[in-house]
């Protein structure tokens, strides 16, 4: 067997010890593997991305990151600079005066000199056709303008994971489409939060959900050709009219 990527064993997590937010959770995800996860809000989706990131640190339990168990900030260093972490609010993300700075602050922060860093934001920049907002000022981006270039300051250090947390929020149906394309063609491993059903279905093999603070596969998700993923009432969706 494959060893995994990451490893989340018997993992708790909250504020309260009567009812903590995640509790005895287990999660295996292997290179290769492109997931979704699907939970109500409130339900600890993103607090599950920031523990593997190491922002948050579990109440009890193992994480597992590229085969090493982790438990220090310094443990989590490595795990920074390979996975991609998109967070569901991109003004998070997002701090530097211009887009092109924003985009080339995270391979400077891999080692790149500044012609290097440049050149790869402007590459990433391009690949996403957002070369026309390389030099606008990123606070005065629209929400789907920002939402992209946050997910190009990612793409731009070349990770090997991606958590992507609800990357459609902004989104225009035409634009999410852009974004099912760029997912498809990259070469990486990722675990995509979204509550948009066709927009998974397009992307994932594998449909997590996340219910009272436990991860549960989902067996029953059925693939239709015109990318409808229906769950048999296991989790209600409406259809977006394009």
């Amino acid at each position: 067997m494959k060893t995994p990527i990451i490893e989340l064993i018997d993992i708790t997590y909250g504020y309260s010890s009567n009812e903590p937010l995640l509790h005895a959770l287990n999660l295996t995800f292997h290179q290769g593997d492109r997931a979704g996860l699907i939970a109500p809000n409130g339900s600890g989706k993103s607090t599950l991305f920031h523990l593997i990131m190491g922002l948050i640190k579990p109440t009890s339990g193992v994480i597992r990151i590229f085969g090493r168990e982790r438990t220090k900030e310094k443990d989590f260093e490595p795990v920074r600079r390979r996975v991609g972490l998109l967070f569901q609010d991109s003004d998070d993300q997002l701090f530097s005066p211009t887009v092109l700075e924003d985009v080339a602050f995270g391979p400077l922060n891999l080692g790149k000199n500044k012609k290097e860093a440049l050149e790869l934001a402007e590459a990433t920049l391009a690949s996403l056709d957002l070369s026309e907002l390389k030099h606008r000022t990123t606070m005065k981006l629209s929400g789907g303008e920002k939402r992209l270039v946050a997910l190009a300051t990612i793409l731009a250090m070349k990770p090997e994971v991606l958590l992507l947390d609800e990357p459609t929020t902004g989104l225009d149906v035409h634009t999410q489409n852009k974004l099912v394309d760029i997912l498809n063609k990259l070469e990486v491993s990722y675990i995509l939060i979204s509550h948009h059903m066709d927009f998974l279905a397009q992307l994932t093999t594998t449909i997590f959900s996340l219910k009272n603070g436990h991860i549960h596969t989902d067996n029953t998700a059925q693939l239709h050709s015109h990318y409808h993923l229906h769950e048999h009432g296991t989790h209600p969706h409406q259809h977006e009219h394009h």
